[in-house]
């Protein structure tokens, strides 16, 4: 793809997904992410070179500008997409696949001092909301969907959606799921079926909530057993 072709492909993404953007012009000179993406694509280049000074320098001004930092070393395909992106931190060695979307806070870091492949690789059309931190070196499959706040230490599947602290499958495939890890992988067993979400999923403000969940059968077990425990008192004070 040519230069010129990929600066418009690039404005066209912002205006695929987010409503916000009026014009090109208000695009161009006012989306601080579009303008990471665009400074990272030359201190990458630079860095490709052995030019890591020159490359670092480059990124550091681009942190500067625009609260977001990308190291040079990182891989970033086509089509990646920085909401409101202050904050956001990718690594070196993390590697972005087609149509990407990360919205501000996120990371795609490390979990230590190792060496070699340390970052996440993120499949295509993946989403991943504010604040969410993905650290390691495992893959994010495509389509995944990762909730606000998550905290990702484990390989993704495509397709799934990950919510809270540590990161948990909730649902795969458009499937509400219970997923355990073992020696083979991830293993995921379907618990009830709910609608299916396909491609690049905005809605990022629509996943479960376990934790609700779980606190509201506690409080319907609760309410059932005060029920029982007056019936049966109720029995008692009839027949004493």
């Amino acid at each position: 793809m040519g230069f010129i072709s990929r600066l418009k492909k690039d404005i066209r993404v912002v205006f695929e997904r987010d409503p916000a953007a009026h014009s090109v012009f208000e695009v161009v000179l006012c989306y601080q992410g579009l303008h990471a993406i665009w400074m990272h694509r030359l201190s990458h280049w630079l860095y490709k070179k052995d030019l890591i000074v020159p490359a670092r320098l480059v990124s550091e001004i681009g942190r500067f500008f625009t609260g977001i930092e990308i190291h040079p070393g990182a891989t970033i395909g086509e089509g990646l997409f920085i909401d409101h992106g202050t904050g956001i931190v990718i690594g070196e060695t993390a590697e972005i696949g087609k149509n990407v979307t990360l919205y501000q806070g996120v990371t795609l870091g490390g979990t230590g001092k190792e060496k070699g492949k340390r970052h996440p690789t993120v499949g295509n059309n993946v989403v991943i909301a504010s604040g969410a931190k993905v650290l390691g070196s495992f893959k994010v499959g495509d389509h995944a969907k990762i909730g606000a706040g998550s905290v990702v230490l484990k390989e993704v599947p495509p397709y799934a959606t990950v919510v809270g602290i540590p990161g948990r499958v909730v649902l795969l495939d458009g499937v509400k799921v219970s997923c355990t890890y073992g020696p083979d992988g991830i293993n995921c067993t379907p618990v009830d079926e709910m609608a299916e979400e396909l491609d690049v999923d905005l809605e990022h403000d629509e996943l479960p909530d376990p934790e609700a969940e779980a606190l509201e059968k506690m409080r319907a077990d609760i309410e059932a057993l005060t029920e029982e425990v007056n019936r049966l008192r109720k029995e008692l004070e009839k027949n004493g």
